[in-house]
């Protein structure tokens, strides 16, 4: 029979360093618990192996680890935290070889990842977090979660996680059974995942829709952040689904009913309304009447009166305004709006209010190569034409008689109304006196006048009754004239006659050296006059008013006038 001594011998040979043997606990400390593992002495455990130390007591059961048989006082030296290390461990080589996943809690964060505890710990990458890369791995600290072990290591003790792959795995099943069932018209509940310029992806619990931004409203929308943001929940309409390649269309306006149903009952022509400025383009204003309906004011239908040459002259982005329904064209979605007829048209009035023949007094608005504008109200003015300033004289310029900011009066000559266009004249003011012209003047009269203007073939003088006649070159003395400025100067009086008078032409030849001619040699002079080249004689007399400067041909006249620049012309305004 064995002695006490010798069995504890033959017991000690069962236990060795490394061993997970079950102890007892026999006496709970402040930072330790005593442990039995029926050994000849006891080991101690500190309390920070355990995960509760304060609900330990006496008579619990563990598993340790032998880590020494004896230490300097020969106490056996035990670890909890070891022999759960070494069983998980075990563990989870054999969930890894059998494809399985783990549950774990995430301890901290770390570089690149976050540390779980899954019995040991194991590195989950940031990658491998969620299907979207989160922001803020802290978020993430002290949850649980399920895992799925990618990686293993057996000489380094070293585990890689993933949750992404466990989550697309049941994304992809829910993405198949949604696509399976799900059918156009159906609505769904999302999650806003992305936004982009052209619209938002809603996440539909697994599968992926598009919402196109033309989908989420009736009414004009800029970008899809005026209406969604990320992470935001939406009740959506499926539109279309793609099973093949799995795609699905989704629509926000859908949920609610299209205003141009009823567009023409609730918008009927005439009717006045009230809208928002949306959109300013060069040829008119776009007006929201209501969500999904806009209406056009066209750049002509902004005022009766007034050329507005850009809608955003009169017009800012968000105004609120009034116009009045013009038309309706429920197929392209259009509406027709005008600003301008919400008062009547003056123009209507215009025919009635100026009469052709009435005598009106304007200030010139603004002058032009072809006339001058009178304004004869607030936005309406009359034009008078080059042709319609003087009887007698040749207007090539307005500028030449006019000014602008002048009070001028002139008489009424017609209306069009559909043109808008009012024609005035200031010659009508008096009677023609090239009516009359025999009765003024004959051949061979003597006059008597003042040079009024010097041109290279001859020069103007001024006669009674605002007529100018022209002295020829020729006709100024008996002697050869090379330059008329030799002989003739601007403003000096001289005595000439009458040699030609073209009624047709409107046109006066008068003679300085026939002054004493008798009546056969007028006769042959005004044979002179009538064989002049047409280049020479009174056909010149279109230009002449142009010569600022003694010597300039018409030619050269013309040139100039062609030549004239910009800044030239608006100072003639």
């Amino acid at each position: 029979m064995l002695t006490m001594e010798e069995a504890l011998k033959q017991s000690d040979l069962s236990f060795a360093p490394g061993q997970i043997v079950k102890g007892t606990v026999i006496e709970v400390r402040a930072k330790e618990a005593l442990i039995d593992i029926g050994y000849k002495s006891e080991g101690a455990v500190p309390s920070s192996e355990f995960d509760d130390f304060k609900s330990v007591k006496p008579g619990d059961e563990i598993d340790v680890m032998i880590v020494r048989l004896e230490d300097r006082d020969g106490n056996v030296v035990l670890s909890k935290e070891q022999a759960e290390f070494k069983q998980n461990w075990e563990k989870i080589l054999t969930i890894c070889n059998e494809g399985g996943t783990v549950t774990g809690k995430v301890k901290s964060v770390v570089k690149g990842g976050l540390l779980v505890n899954i019995g040991v710990e194991a590195f989950l990458p940031a990658s491998q977090i969620d299907v979207v890369p989160p922001k803020n791995l802290a978020t993430y600290v002290g949850n649980s979660y399920e895992f799925k072990v990618v990686k293993i290591n057996q000489e380094r003790q070293n585990i890689v996680l993933s949750r992404r792959e466990l989550i697309e795995q049941e994304r992809s099943e829910r993405r198949t059974k949604l696509l399976a069932e799900m059918m156009p018209g159906d609505i769904r509940k999302g999650t806003v995942k992305n936004i982009t310029d052209f619209g938002a992806f809603i996440d539909l619990n697994g599968l992926d829709g598009l919402l196109h931004i033309t989908d989420m409203s009736w009414g004009r929308i800029g970008h899809p952040t005026e209406m969604l943001r990320i992470g935001q929940e939406v009740d959506v309409v499926v539109l279309d689904i793609n099973r093949e390649k799995e795609r699905v269309s989704l629509g926000l306006k859908q949920k609610l009913a299209n205003p141009w149903e009823e567009i023409e009952t609730k918008y009927p022509v005439d009717q006045k309304v009230k809208g928002r400025v949306v959109n300013l383009v060069p040829y008119g204003a776009f007006i929201e009447l209501e969500p999904g309906v806009e209406g056009l004011v066209h750049a002509t239908e902004l005022s009766w009166v007034k050329r507005i040459a850009k809608p955003s002259d009169v017009l800012k982005p968000d105004q609120e305004v009034e116009a009045v329904v013009l038309g309706i064209n429920k197929e392209e979605q259009k509406i027709s709006l005008s600003i301008r007829r919400l008062e009547p048209n003056p123009w209507d009035e215009a025919a009635e209010k100026y009469p052709p023949g009435t005598k009106i007094t304007g200030k010139i608005r603004s002058l032009t190569s072809y006339g001058a504008f009178v304004e004869l109200e607030d936005g309406i003015d009359g034009m008078i034409h080059v042709s319609d300033i003087s009887w007698t004289r040749k207007i090539n310029h307005p500028s030449e008689v006019l000014k602008k900011g002048q009070e001028v009066e002139s008489v009424i000559l017609e209306i069009d109304k559909e043109n808008q266009r009012i024609g005035l004249g200031i010659k009508q003011l008096t009677p023609d006196p090239w009516e009359h012209i025999d009765d003024l003047y004959k051949v061979g009269d003597l006059i008597t006048g003042k040079v009024t203007k010097l041109a290279s073939f001859g020069a103007f003088v001024g006669l009674e009754h605002d007529i100018d006649g022209l002295v020829h070159i020729s006709q100024v003395s008996e002697e050869h004239v090379d330059k008329i400025k030799n002989v003739l100067k601007v403003g000096q009086e001289v005595t000439a006659r009458v040699i030609k008078i073209d009624k047709a032409e409107r046109r006066i030849g008068l003679s300085i050296k026939a002054a004493n001619y008798s009546t056969d040699q007028l006769k042959a002079e005004q044979a002179v006059l009538d064989s002049l080249k047409p280049g020479e004689d009174l056909v010149a007399l279109q230009h002449a008013f142009d010569a600022a400067d003694e010597g300039r041909t018409p030619d050269e006249e013309e040139g100039e006038e062609t030549n004239k620049s910009p800044a030239q012309e608006e100072e003639n305004k």
